[in-house]
């Protein structure tokens, strides 16, 4: 895939998760990038393949957000702009032309995805766990970033039907947060340990992690920005611990425990990791998995892109396989920001 396609593939992703404002970005700098323009200069020497689209976004965005964009933050409704698709662009391009070398420093940055709306996932997941396995859950999640969704029980997931699960007063509200067969209630899930690893962990408390987090938010998407910020609410008084670890050495390190199920968590972060980490990630949960039983079990939770047989179109799955069996299912799929969830 080189870099043009690669854009142009995020525009129709931007259009379908509802953010016209970054897939009418996205075809400016798809026409910029055929021209040899501004776009080529911030980008040259990176992969096109390693999801080039929504880091450059991300860093403009930062920079909009930290007040070093001035001229570009009047057309981004997250400070109070306006988009306008035509003066939008001259005043993004200026930015890429006037701060390109602070641009490709950010771009070098391991991406910060942590996305609330996974959390449908996650928790509909554990409960469906919990249903098959009723132990106390050791949640551990790999890829973590700050760690917000290791705290998905206390967030609200409101129904079509006016019924929900999690605290009504939730400072987190998820609306029409999953559809599809019906999920029951687990009123005896207890989280008894909360745990991640990221490469580069983000402390959600400090300006600059917040900043971080609230970057990879879609300008324009204004429920994704305050699920963010009431997510870093709930975190100040639910203690998550978020290592500083790369994903093959925190699951190399792990070890069941009588009388709880170990489960580890993952979401849209596979596809970041190589060939080779994917091949040490899978080998060390096996591994894991070799040594649980029914008094210590080890459940592995995903949303991660996949396919349902080889010649099958690609889809966001949500996957739950438990040992000592090691028996795997299909438990729904969602979209990428995780929202949409269908439970199968």
């Amino acid at each position: 895939m080189d870099l043009v396609e690669a854009f142009q593939e995020q525009v129709g992703e931007c259009e379908e998760l509802g953010s016209p404002m970054y897939a009418e970005l996205l075809r400016h700098i798809v026409d910029d990038i055929e021209l040899g323009g501004v776009s080529t200069k911030v980008l040259a020497g990176y992969d096109p393949n390693f999801g080039l689209a929504l880091p450059l976004l991300g860093a403009v965005h930062r920079l909009v957000l930290a007040g070093e964009a001035p001229e570009l933050a009047a057309f981004y409704p997250s400070v109070g702009g306006e988009w306008d698709a035509v003066l939008g662009w001259e005043a993004f391009e200026q930015v890429l032309q006037s701060r390109g070398a602070s641009l490709r420093a950010l771009l070098a940055q391991p991406p910060q995805t942590n996305e609330v709306g996974r959390s449908t996932a996650l928790y509909g997941g554990l409960l469906q766990l919990f249903e098959a396995v009723p132990l106390p859950v050791r949640l551990l999640e790999i890829g973590s970033s700050a760690g917000l969704n290791l705290r998905a029980d206390h967030f609200r997931f409101n129904l079509a039907d006016g019924s929900g699960f999690g605290p009504v007063d939730s400072p987190v509200q998820i609306p029409a947060a999953w559809s599809g067969r019906a999920l029951a209630p687990q009123p005896g899930l207890r989280i008894a340990e909360r745990v991640g690893s990221d490469v580069s962990p983000v402390n959600p408390f400090s300006r600059d992690g917040e900043l971080l987090l609230t970057s990879y938010i879609w300008p324009d998407m204004a429920d994704r920005l305050e699920r963010l910020r009431g997510a870093i609410e709930i975190a100040r008084s639910v203690p998550a611990d978020v290592r500083r670890e790369d994903a093959v050495s925190f699951l190399r390190g792990l070890e069941l425990s009588e009388g709880h199920v170990t489960a580890v968590w993952h979401s849209v972060m596979w596809y970041y990791l190589t060939p080779s980490e994917q091949a040490a990630a899978d080998a060390a949960i096996a591994a894991l998995g070799a040594r649980a039983t029914a008094s210590a079990p080890l459940a592995r939770l995903s949303l991660e892109q996949g396919r349902r047989t080889p010649d099958a179109e690609p889809e966001y799955l949500i996957t739950l396989q438990l040992w000592p069996t090691g028996e795997s299912r299909i438990l729904g799929h969602a979209s990428p920001h995780g929202r949409q969830t269908t439970w199968e």
